[in-house]
């Protein structure tokens, strides 16, 4: 049996997927589902289906990262926090976090009034990761790591 990594509340990683090189995200082992704040969402009708573009702020004060692309794999009602469903967009993407890379979905929505730009829920964190409340930032992202020189 692999060890399970115990992770902070929070924590930075990537989203190379996405081009996202660095992303603070809390770790929320009371959410389901994954959520990703995003600027803006274009919907995009083609023949193989349902693909978003959407930008993604990457800091607090206003960094966002180049457009991205996705194809959505579908849409889903949330429940937040204050009990008020709304239906979203998803996607699968990459996470890089804690020396693993791993697919996960994630939902694409308004996060602009929260902490965190991603909220990483229990679906993505089952099987690989446990969450230590008083832990905070205890990983470093491998692409933020820099090599001597």
């Amino acid at each position: 049996m692999t060890d399970v990594i115990t992770l902070g509340w929070r924590e930075r990683l990537a989203l190379p997927s996405l081009g996202v090189a660095v992303l603070k995200a809390k770790l929320d082992t009371g959410a389901r589902s994954s959520s990703l704040h995003v600027e803006w969402l274009e919907i995009d009708e083609r023949d193989d289906g349902t693909w978003l573009r959407f930008q993604v702020r990457t800091t607090r004060k206003g960094g966002v990262s180049d457009p991205c692309e996705a194809k959505a794999i579908g849409q889903r009602t949330v429940t937040d926090s204050g009990g008020h469903a709304t239906t979203r967009w998803f996607i699968q993407t990459e996470i890089e976090l804690a020396g693993q890379t791993f697919l996960a979905e994630v939902n694409l929505t308004d996060r602009r009034h929260m902490l965190f730009p991603l909220l990483l829920g229990r679906t993505a964190l089952n099987g690989r990761f446990q969450v230590d409340p008083s832990l905070s930032y205890s990983q470093t992202p491998r692409r933020a790591v820099r090599e001597p020189t």
